[in-house]
């Protein structure tokens, strides 16, 4: 194997990224008979041995429902939540505790926005979002222009994968109420320039929900220094389980909006003649949360925190350096978005090949990659495609998996040549 502080004259990294591999149990076992290339960290990154055992704690030794119960168990369970709840807010970097929200995921946070804005649009605003935003910083807007009169407006990419700034900055004006972006691309891996673009969105006085999705599991966001009035991102992204999310809201906005759903937690007192609610965060808690999820989450983070985030970034360039390499040994193969700035994530074609065979021909060589419109069809459109194939990397991988999906591309393009 190639020791990522030696290859290509690297700078000695800060771990091990084999020692970190024996964390993850789920990476070493074969798919097909070869060793597992796990190369789709993009669409669910896998769970450190920390992640798992924190579940398992909980399960075993403190699970009951939280808040209100009168009993032990139940003060354990309430501890382990809400101090996961403070994990994630030291993670973002948030003011105050009652700002973290749990979700299901960041899909449901931006639809909980989305519909907690609404009654702040009238006919003819304008809502900002990308081209190249996954479906579901996308459609939740087009619902909520329709009901109130609202236009969801695009801004455009360069060729590169860069958002056009030249657009970005036609499109705002003293109609647009709301700015729905990305952090980065699930599709290109671009990196947006987040901070301005919030910057200038203020002055007009706009609104800012940002999709953190594809960010947190490669830096660490600070919603304070960025100052966006919302952020959003899932736990599955960021090695923790699936079935929950968080979204980091501004106190005051969060006040003002009306609660997502009704039931059980979010309120104070019911009646038959009036309703009122609970205070942030459980406003917008209906129901039993995902308790073990939100114990997980916070074990993630707190994985993370031990390592060297620096170093572990230094780590995935060093990855996509030599897949960017390796590039021009496979004839016909096409990257999809060059920016310059970007997490490793490499989408691309193949001449003459749908990315769905790709993704099949890898699999048998135990590689795995995601294939498709990643969600993302009006930037499938721009680039005049149907889908592209993915390799998203992590820390985890090695510059020897790198080798190997290349070699099996180069494989698959001399037998269908």
């Amino acid at each position: 194997m190639t020791d990522l502080s030696v290859a290509n004259n690297t700078p000695s990294l800060a771990f091990d990224v084999h020692a970190i591999r024996r964390d993850f149990p789920i990476l070493n076992q074969e798919i097909n008979g070869k060793p597992l290339v796990y190369l789709d960290n993009g669409a669910s990154a896998q769970k450190p041995l920390a992640v798992l055992d924190a579940m398992d704690r909980y399960y075993r030794e403190m699970h009951s429902n939280v808040h209100r119960g009168a009993h032990t168990l139940g003060d354990r369970a309430t501890a382990a939540f809400e101090g996961a709840r403070e994990t994630v807010r030291k993670f973002l970097n948030a003011p105050e505790t009652r700002e973290i929200l749990w979700t299901r995921g960041t899909t449901e946070a931006i639809n909980l926005v989305a519909n907690g804005l609404a009654p702040r649009l009238n006919a003819g605003d304008e809502i900002l979002v990308s081209h190249m935003e996954h479906h579901a910083n996308i459609v939740p807007w087009q619902m909520v222009a329709e009901r109130t009169g609202a236009k969801v407006i695009p801004i455009q990419v360069t060729p590169d994968g860069d958002l056009d700034l030249d657009s970005f900055n036609s499109l705002l004006n003293d109609r647009t109420r709301i700015l729905a972006i990305t952090h980065v691309s699930n599709v290109l891996g671009t990196i947006n320039p987040i901070a301005s673009l919030i910057e200038q969105a203020k002055k007009q006085g706009v609104l800012t929900l940002i999709d953190g999705a594809q960010a947190v599991p490669h830096f660490q966001p600070d919603v304070q220094a960025l100052g966006c009035d919302f952020y959003a991102f899932s736990s599955h992204k960021l090695f923790g389980p699936t079935g929950i999310g968080v979204l980091y809201g501004r106190a005051e906005l969060l006040e003002e909006m009306p609660p997502y759903q009704g039931g059980g937690e979010m309120i104070e007192r019911v009646s038959f003649e009036r309703t009122t609610w609970n205070v942030l965060p459980y406003k917008f808690e209906a129901g039993t949360p995902a308790i073990a999820e939100a114990v997980g989450l916070g074990a993630a983070i707190e994985y993370l925190n031990a390592l060297d985030r620096k170093a572990m970034e230094a780590a995935e360039n060093t990855l996509l350096k030599r897949a960017n390499e390796l590039v021009d040994t496979v004839p016909g193969m096409e990257v999809i978005g060059t920016s310059r700035h970007k997490v490793p994530v490499m989408s691309f074609k193949i001449s003459g090949l749908h990315p769905s065979d790709l993704g099949t021909l890898l699999d048998q060589q135990g590689i795995a990659i995601r294939t498709g419109h990643h969600c993302a069809m009006p930037l499938m459109d721009f680039y005049g495609v149907p889908g592209t194939a993915r390799a998203s990397f992590a820390f985890y991988n090695t510059l020897d998996e790198v080798e190997t999906l290349f070699a099996g591309l180069q494989k698959i393009q001399r037998l269908f040549a």
